[in-house]
């Protein structure tokens, strides 16, 4: 009998010394830039099965973000681009020493499959592209995005924005799929879609033209920040540092991106 339940003993510390995955799975809120979305959709499920943590992501406009943190709403974490978390950090709703880069994107112009592509390979073949098209799909400046407000710059630097504006297509839901510059040309809503490549690529039915040109190149970083307080910071931390491996770096550039690291 005592052999028994010596066996039977270590039987249980066995099984006792093994982690309690339930114990350590972790609901991390994240709030995310329209620019990641494609490569958060693809990624986090790998992070959810190999981690056990479980995300739960929205995503907007970065200006919006900023508004939504600065208001008070309740994230773990969140990630836009790097001017924005810059406004942020000096109100005390971040852990600005959590911040790590993950991504950059560049803003480029699309049009529908088939059609001709216009020559953009110059500043003033570019302007000449934006002028000769009957009508163009564009982010909207006032919802607080990197590439709308690059975008609007752009055509100001162009001297071209009366013009531009008057025959643009406003994309104003960030937050829904169809009403994203690449789907209405797509659609046939609009003749030339300027968006960031990576949501440009993630739409069927669409030529990608190329990136600005030159001097009109826009860059775009997204940076991951722990937002103070989180109940769930450990949990926040390993998808961070799950973005930045070399596994997670090769879906990032097959998205249209570049790895921060």
């Amino acid at each position: 009998m005592r052999r028994y339940v010596v066996i039977i003993a270590t039987v249980v510390a066995a099984f006792a010394s093994f982690p309690d995955r339930s114990v350590r799975a972790a609901e991390v809120r994240l709030i995310a830039a329209v620019g990641v979305r494609e490569i958060i959709t693809e990624l986090a499920p790998q992070f959810e099965s190999t981690s056990g943590h479980r995300l739960v992501t929205t995503f907007d406009a970065s200006g919006r973000i900023v508004q939504r943190i600065s208001g008070g709403e309740a994230f773990d974490l969140i990630m836009i681009n790097k001017p924005a978390i810059e406004r942020l950090a000096n109100t005390g709703k971040l852990n600005v020493g959590s911040a790590k880069d993950i991504a950059s994107s560049v803003v480029a112009v699309a049009v529908r499959k088939g059609a001709t592509r216009p020559d953009i390979s110059t500043t003033e073949a570019f302007k000449r592209a934006l002028l000769s098209a009957k009508s163009i799909s564009r982010p909207s400046a006032s919802v607080g995005g990197a590439s709308g407000d690059h975008i609007t710059k752009t055509v100001e630097r162009l001297g071209i924005s009366a013009e531009v504006n008057a025959k643009s297509v406003f994309s104003e839901r960030p937050d829904d799929r169809s009403n994203m510059p690449g789907q209405l040309v797509a659609n046939g809503q609009a003749e030339l879609a300027l968006h960031q490549l990576q949501e440009l690529m993630a739409v069927p039915g669409l030529d990608i033209v190329g990136e600005f040109p030159g001097e009109l190149r826009g860059v775009f970083m997204f940076t991951a920040v722990l937002v103070a307080d989180s109940n769930s910071e450990a949990a926040a931390k390993s998808f961070v540092e799950f973005l930045r491996t070399p596994e997670a770096g090769r879906a990032i550039k097959a998205k249209g991106m570049v790895p921060a690291n």
